[in-house]
């Protein structure tokens, strides 16, 4: 059974909401055990609870505002040239997360914007009817955009009943989501026919939303490739590399990488480190995607017996690398300075069936990028560089933890720098003829009488 909205958006299946609904009330306390637990590693998880109810917002409350839901670091990132973009109309914005670490994206890129009023910060509030219901009367925005792959059930077709018009901005959606999605049948694609449109990166996004039935879908391009790269940032990378090359040393990225993949990259390291190719060994920053796994992964390293430090031990610029085989990237917010004195990025989350990780931003920085075989999360952007020059695919299969098919890779490149150069400045020519979405997106926007100028 269904009930059509208001708007005429979409249609909520009510046997299936009403169990979905129930779901979230019973299994509430176990999301509160969950943020008690995160709190072992930092107590900020316990801030702002009431915020995850719908309530507790600090006065004044700004009305009409731009809404952005940017659940963590990757999309608050990539939500910046949006933000902007409307920051320069001279609309307010109310930019919403899930994640701790997506709060502190935003608190550190929007410092300024924040203490003026111009941007308001909370946390999106768990999908219970009640909470959901407060949070839109609370704050009344007049347009919101979620980015890439969010679908909150209440949040969705309580917009498309009640407004304010909601767009999936930047979206994305792998054929494993689409799969996942088709399962629940009349249910799942509702969901997605509720939002007022779709705005998708790349072709495959859009016939595979599609295929859900979705009407009012734009393909706009990935916002990822209109985020400028931190300059201070990457001036200080260009120090560091220019500090490595004085002594010949090539550095290799491992950057963002998951659970299972720090295994095979140290195993295919130590290997590479015992061949007699190097007239100057190179070095390794290995940089975890999830800090709660610094200490984890700096074990492993000992373990390994490879000798390392952090980069937080380094109270500037990382110096003196001379007799270390592995830096590990423990600090936050300076993936710009690890890609802009790499000499070539071994891309994480995509050794392992995770999807794989943002290899966009490598490539700004110039910086050649090595992809395993699962990058099914940037589907497109992958086979545009690799197509460009600007990245290569690992051969082989390292799904059984097997260094093999890594090590032949990083040694084919780091002994050709000549091919390390010509992959460096395809990378940037990829990066810079695929700008343009934020202008897209406001285009479309605006063309669908929503325009907010």
């Amino acid at each position: 059974m269904t009930v059509n909205s208001d708007s005429g958006y979409g249609a909520r299946p009510l046997v299936w909401f009403a169990v979905y609904q129930l779901l979230w009330h019973l299994l509430l306390p176990l999301a509160f055990v969950r943020l008690a637990w995160r709190a072992r590693h930092s107590f900020a998880y316990m801030h702002h609870i009431p915020e995850r109810l719908g309530f507790g917002y600090d006065k004044p409350i700004t009305q009409g505002s731009i809404w952005i839901h940017a659940v963590s670091v990757g999309e608050t990132r990539a939500a910046q040239p949006l933000i902007e973009a409307y920051l320069a109309r001279g609309e307010t914005i109310l930019l919403t997360h899930m994640t701790l670490n997506g709060r502190r994206t935003g608190k550190q890129l929007f410092a300024r914007e924040i203490a003026s009023g111009r941007m308001r910060q909370v946390y999106l509030p768990y999908d219970l009817c009640w909470s959901v219901e407060h949070f839109l009367n609370t704050f009344k925005p007049k347009l919101g955009l979620f980015m890439e792959t969010e679908a909150w059930p209440t949040v969705v077709f309580r917009c498309s009943e009640i407004g304010p018009p909601l767009f999936l901005v930047n979206a994305r959606l792998s054929e494993r989501s689409a799969r996942r999605i088709a399962r629940f049948g009349k249910a799942g694609r509702s969901l997605f026919q509720a939002f007022a449109g779709i705005l998708a990166q790349t072709d495959f996004d859009a016939q595979r939303y599609s295929s859900l039935g979705v009407k009012n879908i734009s393909i706009v391009g990935n916002l990822k490739f209109d985020v400028a790269l931190d300059a201070q940032l990457v001036q200080q990378g260009k120090l560091w590399q220019q500090g490595l090359h004085t002594s010949k040393r090539l550095m290799v990225c491992a950057a963002s990488t998951r659970d299972g993949e720090e295994e095979i990259i140290l195993k295919a390291w130590k290997e590479l480190l015992l061949t007699n190719s190097w007239e100057t060994t190179p070095l390794l920053c290995l940089v975890p995607r999830h800090p709660e796994r610094f200490t984890e992964v700096a074990d492993a390293i000992h373990s390994a017996g490879l000798k390392f430090r952090r980069r937080t031990e380094w109270p500037g610029i990382p110096k003196d690398c001379s007799g270390l085989d592995v830096v590990l990237g423990d600090s936050m917010g300076e993936m710009p300075m690890y890609y802009s004195a790499a000499d070539l990025v071994v891309m994480g989350g995509s050794l392992l069936p995770f999807g794989g990780q943002n290899l966009i931003e490598a490539c700004a920085a110039g910086c050649p990028v090595l992809l395993g075989a699962h990058t099914y999360n940037f589907q497109q952007a992958a086979l545009d560089a690799i197509q460009a020059g600007a990245a290569k695919r690992i051969e082989g299969d390292l799904l059984l933890g097997e260094p093999i098919a890594l090590q032949e890779a990083l040694k084919a490149l780091l002994l050709n720098t000549a091919e390390l150069g010509k992959m460096s400045e395809a990378a940037k020519t990829y990066s810079i003829e695929h700008q343009g979405a934020t202008n897209r997106i406001l285009a479309t926007l605006d063309q669908q009488n929503f325009s907010l100028r």
